[in-house]
């Protein structure tokens, strides 16, 4: 968490109307180095992803906090002029504006970046949707599961002799707000340097692309990829192996950790074995590498292996934690990645930190995800609305309501 005032971001502002995770993540992601964000949602309903779910604590859901930690709510009806009227009024003062429409719908509410920009021409717009403003798909809607399906990753993910599975994770999403959070902070760079703002146009399907790397080298080279479960295309051992009680991963990258591998498995004999002999030999038989590691690693339990590899002879392996473990162990708790925080309504709450640590700059999350419209009046206070003000604010609708 952070203790000072010197973050990266502070004093910019961001308003992120955007729903579910690609914008949400892409937002925490600067609320994380200091900006202030405002999260503008539908009166009375919210970001659909407060609704994610079960489970639900309270009537919140643990989902959304993860992707809306240090965050105001701001209920606004974009439908209302008045409540429109009062966006732009927002957008005078704002560095950075994001929203996750299909293209064609922020043209229909006024939001465009052309609206905006009339604004305040030096804004950051980040416009992201599923195949981006052109091409031939760009009106289609698009959520992770088709993005996985559609950018290979479902086509190398899962079991050989298996269906195409999606990994377990909104993968896409978070790949798009990153990329989303990286365009914006370099577009206020480019700004500080040139006083001019920039329209970003970030599509889930090329945000996806450049994460195939190896697979898409195996295509470069006129190669056919495959699903191969944990196995790797370009390196063996590196899998996932089962022990007397459980699953270890282990990863050997050069000649010198196979030896090491050999000795601390007492199996000096595939040290001998022309099958084995290099890198490569290994990739072409790696089905019969597996056979011959698994059934002498089945013979002891899981920690009882680490103390053999990890601690005595220094090879790269490590458990498969459940998702419980993976959130509370010591490492973890050591470098503070999962914290607590105040919340208005529940208490004490955890926090996922996000994980860069600055030598000379504070960050981290200093606020709870917001309540819907827990921050309508507070937003417009701090952009120097008087209380009279706000209240004929309200009497127009824009929060919502008669």
């Amino acid at each position: 968490m952070s203790t000072g005032d010197d973050r990266i971001l502070d004093g910019v502002t961001v308003l992120d109307l955007s729903t579910f995770v690609t914008g949400g993540f892409c937002s925490a992601m600067l609320a994380n180095q200091g900006a202030d964000v405002v999260k503008v949602e539908r009166p009375g309903v919210g970001d659909d992803n407060r609704h994610s779910g079960p489970p639900f604590i309270r009537g919140e859901s643990p989902y959304f906090w993860t992707v809306n930690y240090g965050k105001q709510s701001l209920e606004l009806d974009l439908k209302n002029p008045a409540g429109r009227d009062a966006l732009y009024d927002l957008v005078e003062e704002t560095d950075v504006f994001i929203q996750n429409y299909r293209p064609g719908t922020a043209d229909r509410l006024d939001v465009d970046y052309d609206s905006i920009r009339e604004h305040n021409e030096d804004i950051v717009y980040l416009a992201i949707s599923a195949f981006g403003q052109t091409g031939p798909w760009r009106e289609r809607p698009g959520y992770d599961l088709l993005i996985q399906g559609m950018s290979g990753i479902m086509d190398v993910t899962g079991e050989r002799d298996g269906r195409p599975v999606k990994v377990g994770l909104p993968m896409t999403d978070l790949i798009t707000a990153m990329w989303g959070s990286f365009g914006a902070v370099s577009a206020l760079y480019r700004r500080e340097l040139t006083g001019a703002g920039e329209y970003i146009d970030l599509g889930m399907l090329e945000s996806a692309l450049p994460w195939l790397t190896k697979q898409a080298g195996k295509v470069f080279a006129g190669e056919e990829t495959q699903r191969m479960g944990t196995k790797d295309p370009v390196l063996a051992p590196y899998q996932t192996f089962e022990t007397a009680d459980s699953y270890i991963n282990v990863a050997c990258l050069n000649q010198k950790l196979w030896r090491g591998l050999c000795e601390g498995v007492d199996r000096p004999d595939l040290l001998e074995d022309e099958r084995f002999e290099t890198n490569a030999d290994r990739v072409e038989h790696m089905d019969e590498l597996e056979a011959e590691l698994e059934a002498t690693l089945r013979e002891r339990t899981t920690e009882e292996w680490l103390d053999v590899l990890v601690e005595d002879v220094g090879i790269p392996a490590g458990p498969v934690f459940d998702v419980a473990d993976a959130l509370d162990n010591p490492q973890v708790e050591a470098r503070d990645a999962v914290t607590e925080i105040e919340h208005p309504e529940l208490g004490t709450i955890p926090v996922i930190e996000h994980p860069l640590k600055f030598e000379n700059a504070d960050s981290g999350f200093e606020s709870p995800p917001p309540l819907l419209g827990e921050h309508n009046r507070e937003v417009f206070r701090e952009h120097g609305f008087s209380e009279e003000e706000i209240d004929d604010l309200d009497a127009a609708g824009i929060f919502g309501g008669e």
